[in-house]
């Protein structure tokens, strides 16, 4: 049965834009299905998730979310140097600022980070999640709302 609020527990459907603080879009639904999740069950950013609780179907809103509720800060020790050198042979590739790298970590998992600066034989790379330290901006739409 279709439920006319959403409350924690509910699945729910949603259309939304999300911007930075200085209007860049980093995500939307447009020309997507909606966003579905389960309300309460860390499926989304913290922020997010709270910003929908207490809508109706179809009601349209604005969310910020501070970093800490979204991706959280930036952490300076997510930030190294490293050898360019294993990049280039083992990748086969020269390593540019902004790229994205995929490293193994010690444990097996796989790591993304961004190549904030090469310099000589040396690059730093930023491990922290690409949005950390940003407010994100949400313009949401709840399309359905599941009991």
């Amino acid at each position: 049965m279709a439920n006319n609020v959403v409350e924690a527990g509910n699945t729910v459907k949603v259309d939304y834009t999300g911007k930075l603080d200085d209007g860049t879009v980093f995500d939307a639904s447009e020309g997507k299905q909606p966003l579905q999740f389960q309300t309460g069950a860390k499926q989304v950013i913290p922020g997010f998730d709270n910003g929908i609780i207490g809508m109706k179907l179809n009601d349209v809103k604005n969310i910020k979310i501070p970093a800490k509720d979204a991706y959280g800060e930036s952490r300076p020790e997510m930030i190294i140097e490293v050898p360019k050198q294993p990049f280039v042979t083992s990748q086969n590739m020269e390593p540019k600022e902004g790229m994205i790298v995929t490293l193994k970590a010690k444990d097996g998992n796989m790591m993304n980070a961004i190549v904030k600066e090469v310099k000589g034989d040396k690059m730093i790379l930023d491990f922290n999640h690409p949005l950390a330290g940003k407010n994100l901006n949400f313009h949401v739409k709840v399309v359905e709302i599941v009991k």
